[in-house]
């Protein structure tokens, strides 16, 4: 979705330039907007901050001007990956203050009217579904440069010799920066081959019941729990003294039901080493489930909020995508 007021910027500088580079660079800017906008939201987790940091790089471009530059698409996304790694480097509370507007229920609007702070909750969920929520909380982790050299190189196909200056490192560091980052993407990736069997069947039992959460199905979700299910929450994850346990298949569904806005923004994950549910909106983990699985039914559900033990958990990425070189390169 375009911002129609940096559109009409990009448009007055054009036309008050009568023509020449500015207008140039207005024309290219709006034309890679999406390229440009899905490279910030990878190195971001987060619309409203990549919208700002497309915000500032157009600030820059203009200021810098394009004398000189021989490949503009490539020179713009350098500006973007460099506003967003200034931002990676510098996050405050504003982030946290955000993902705790996204993770209120529908409907419960900030009372200045101006919505939730993360912005346009539907857009978001389905940029985190585009990318893979799972793929986002795996990036949340990684350090700033390593973020970088992977969402450009992996995700961008930037050669790695237009990476390195953007870090201030060699080429062959921004090749090692992305290699970690790679093997933290792709480290349970790949199952074991007596495990995958199982693992793809446990997939498709997660991937429904997430279908259906999302859908409000609520026969669908039924059709899926074992009649004597069991449910476990901790204290984080609702507001009572002790850990809150839910038994049978119709109350567990009905629980579910009642967490439709939250499943915005939850997709399928592998948590130590089997599929399970993690939720994060802004690419930040808040919640995860996991299921015990018989027969093709779900016999119990675990969900985990509290901080110290989503930190033990192992989170990795189930589909790790192509390369996209629409845009790529930085020379210029």
């Amino acid at each position: 979705m375009e911002h129609t007021d940096h559109t009409e910027h990009t448009d007055h500088i054009g036309r008050a330039e009568g023509g020449g580079q500015s207008e140039l660079l207005a024309r290219r800017f709006d034309a890679d907007r999406g390229h440009l906008r899905a490279v910030a939201y990878r190195m971001l987790g987060s619309l409203a901050e990549a919208d700002d940091a497309l915000q500032e790089a157009w600030l820059r471009a203009d200021a810098a001007g394009i004398q000189g530059v021989d490949n503009l698409g490539g020179w713009l996304t350098t500006v973007v990956s460099r506003v967003c790694l200034n931002l990676l480097r510098s996050r405050d509370r504003r982030r946290e203050d955000a993902l705790d507007d996204l993770l209120r229920e529908p409907g419960a609007d900030r009372p200045d009217g101006s919505g939730r702070a993360g912005g346009d909750p539907e857009e978001e969920a389905l940029m985190a579904d585009s990318v893979g929520v799972a793929l986002l909380v795996v990036l949340d982790t990684l350090a700033p440069a390593e973020r970088l050299a992977f969402v450009l190189h992996d995700m961008f196909a930037v050669p790695f010799e237009d990476i390195a200056p953007l870090l201030e490192r060699n080429t062959a560091a921004a090749r090692q920066l992305a290699s970690r980052a790679r093997r933290r993407v792709k480290g349970g990736a790949a199952p074991a081959p007596a495990g995958a069997a199982d693992l793809a069947r446990r997939r498709t039992v997660v991937d429904a019941f997430l279908a259906a959460t999302r859908g409000g199905d609520f026969a669908a979700l039924v059709s899926l729990l074992h009649p004597d299910v069991v449910l476990h929450a901790d204290r984080m994850v609702v507001p009572t003294p002790e850990p809150l346990v839910i038994r049978g298949g119709r109350t567990v569904a009905q629980g579910a039901m009642a967490a439709m806005g939250r499943a915005r923004f939850t997709g399928v994950a592998l948590v130590d080493g089997t599929a399970g549910l993690a939720m994060a909106p802004l690419g930040r983990l808040a919640l995860v489930l996991t299921f015990a699985v018989t027969d093709g039914l779900i016999t119990a559900i675990e969900v985990v909020a509290e901080p110290e033990r989503l930190a033990g958990m192992r989170l990795d990425v189930l589909d790790v995508p192509e390369a996209d070189s629409a845009g790529g390169g930085t020379a210029g």
